[in-house]
């Protein structure tokens, strides 16, 4: 076996192991949802989070391939590559599967991100709906403009021609997911009994913080899939990378555990977990560019940036039970203008041409990277609020006061995800 035959095996096997890794956040992000929110919903929010990614994979498989991978169209605006992207998936045992494979996990998590910020009160129909379209058209559409090169120069985006980074998916992945979160939770509108007549917020308290904290620290496993998979080789930079991911985190961490015990008085751990969160999503795009002192930084930032945002979404009345919009959507754009202020450059060992603006980069870097997650935010927000509205146009988008009172499970699946516990506990 030649040299060049072992390295892509271990391609092969590595990006496979990544995969898995980031198909682990599908529990992760399952058992955050259902953690943070109340006991009467788990079952509708267990069964959201399947489908997510059982239908979302077939949609990305059918037609978000071809769209994200394709031929580049319209001067990069979008790919086509026909239906089950044949081009693509040919070749038995070839890296093409591995990498489509691969692909498909990034198409579900951006999917499920939503799925926490419309969370205990939209209808299950409705939901499906709207994953599908996510998957198969609004995700890899935008998908293309940034990454559809890495199914080969005939495939670049027209954002990836200016030079746009996103290693992994601050803004791909996570800003998409946010921004369609923000206009779901906009089209709903609040829980009932979410703001009292005054305005304030009234806390409606997840049942479980214990499912909360497991979730993210599965979340955090399946981010070393998520970054270090990214460079989809067996190569020594993957340990690099799972470093920054991880001191991101920590200081996420930390930073949004001090702000909330500032603001609250209290050390509030909903607020810790989701700054470990956020500070995963911000390094999303620049882990591969950035020195572990920076990575520290941008995760200090991000940990801020949540609690922050978590605030300020309360006081617009925008109801997000998980804090989906602040970790996703907030610290994408964050961690995507992050890029072009920390990359370093050649000199320092990480391979870059275009150094960020404090390495003396100048700003046509964070340019271009200001440009990207604006010109995403304005799909992802456009065509999310599109499919909401048209969902709440045809009557079918929230579910009646009186299921939502009552709760999901038994109203919309017939189901209590704890009913077997109940019957212990009474006997």
């Amino acid at each position: 076996m030649t040299p060049e035959l072992v390295q892509d095996n271990l391609n092969v096997v590595w990006t496979l192991v990544a995969g898995i890794l980031v198909f682990t956040m599908q529990a992760g992000f399952a058992l955050v949802e259902t953690g943070f929110t109340r006991a009467k919903n788990a079952a509708n929010i267990m069964m959201k989070n399947l489908m997510d990614f059982a239908a979302g994979s077939l949609a990305f498989y059918v037609l978000g391939a071809a769209l994200m991978f394709g031929a580049t169209k319209l001067g990069g605006a979008l790919g086509w590559g026909g239906l089950g992207m044949p081009g693509l998936a040919e070749g038995e045992g070839s890296w093409n599967w591995t990498f489509l494979f691969f692909q498909t996990m990034f198409a579900a998590t951006a999917a499920t991100i939503v799925s926490g910020a419309v969370a205990e009160r939209i209808e299950f129909k409705s939901y499906l709906v709207y994953s599908i379209l996510v998957s198969a058209v609004v995700y890899p559409v935008s998908g293309h403009w940034m990454w559809g090169g890495l199914a080969g120069e005939g495939s670049a985006g027209w954002l990836e021609g200016l030079g746009f980074h996103d290693f992994a998916g601050s803004t791909v992945v996570h800003s998409v997911g946010g921004w369609i979160a923000l206009a779901g939770a906009i089209a709903l509108g609040p829980r009932i009994g979410k703001y009292r007549h005054d305005g304030t917020a009234n806390p409606i308290p997840g049942h479980s913080l214990v499912l909360g904290t497991l979730g993210v620290f599965l979340l955090w496993i399946g981010w070393f899939g998520f970054n270090p998979g990214s460079y989809t080789a067996g190569v020594g930079s993957i340990g690099r990378v799972a470093m920054t991911t991880n001191l991101a985190a920590c200081a996420g961490t930390v930073a949004a555990l001090a702000t909330a015990w500032a603001i609250m008085g209290k050390p509030d751990l909903t607020m810790a977990l989701n700054g470990s969160l956020a500070g995963l999503v911000a390094i999303t795009a620049p882990c591969d560019l950035v020195t572990a002192n920076a990575s520290i930084v941008i995760g200090l930032v991000a940990g801020v940036l949540v609690v922050l945002s978590v605030f300020a979404l309360d006081k617009a009345h925008v109801d997000d039970p998980v804090g989906a919009v602040s970790v996703h959507c907030v610290n994408g754009v964050w961690g995507t203008l992050a890029v072009g202020l920390f990359a370093a450059p050649v000199a320092a060992g990480y391979g870059n041409d275009a150094p960020g603006l404090l390495y003396g980069g100048g700003l046509r870097l964070l340019g271009v990277q200001a440009l990207g997650a604006l010109c995403t935010a304005a799909w992802a927000f456009g065509t999310g609020t599109a499919i909401f509205f048209a969902l709440k146009k045809a009557h079918i988008l929230r579910v009646p006061a009186k299921t939502e009172l009552k709760g999901l499970d038994l109203v919309e699946h017939g189901q209590d995800a704890y009913a077997s516990f109940q019957f212990f506990s009474n006997t």
